[in-house]
């Protein structure tokens, strides 16, 4: 399994993050290639199914994707249910105690409103060598495994970009928002 791991900090309540994270569909806001995403059922919880509609290139395909687990406010697990061996999770980790407005006597890492920092992070991990080459209806002369070739590397942009937009969103402002990136991948 190939894995990619993009965290930052937010100046958010960490049950706000989570809130806004559990909003599949808005993601489609905040990613190049990822044009609509449909609930197919659920309320956002366990056994909550999407339906993600990808375009790039020539190509557009929709993955299936299901919510697999939750634990409010930190964890949020999914995975995609067909076509690849994919999976993930978004974490928010709540500020330490004595950081920003828990400690007034230490408000270093506060923002200027005196919100202390919680971090967020989406986890990511796929096996492309799982992927089926039925999932997709390709142009002449053009081959999978160029698709895969070509395709593998925007992962890791697409999930920068994502997160970044989504910290942008929650504090609503702009920044730069310093990422902190791990890939376990050749690929990636």
């Amino acid at each position: 399994m190939d894995e990619l791991v993009v965290s930052t900090e937010v100046y958010a309540d960490p049950e706000e993050v989570y809130a806004f994270l559990l909003d599949f569909p808005q993601y489609a806001n905040y990613s190049e290639y990822l044009r609509e995403v449909t609930t197919v059922s659920g309320d956002g919880g366990p056994g909550t199914q999407y339906a993600l509609t990808f375009a790039w290139w020539k190509i557009s395909y929709t993955a299936r994707s299901e919510v697999t687990g939750v634990e409010p406010p930190e964890r949020i697990d999914w995975e995609i249910t067909k076509d690849i061996d994919a999976g993930g999770c978004w974490r928010v980790t709540p500020p330490e105690i004595g950081d920003g407005v828990d400690d007034p006597e230490d408000p270093s890492d506060a923002d200027p409103n005196g919100n202390a920092p919680c971090e967020v992070a989406l986890e990511v991990e796929f096996d492309p060598g799982s992927a089926s080459s039925d999932a997709l209806d390709l142009p002449r002369l053009v081959s999978f495994d160029w698709v895969l070739k070509k395709a593998i590397p925007l992962i890791r942009s697409e999930a920068e970009r994502v997160v970044e937009r989504a910290v942008q969103d929650l504090e609503g402002s702009t920044r730069d928002v310093d990422l902190d990136v791990y890939v376990d991948s050749n690929r990636i």
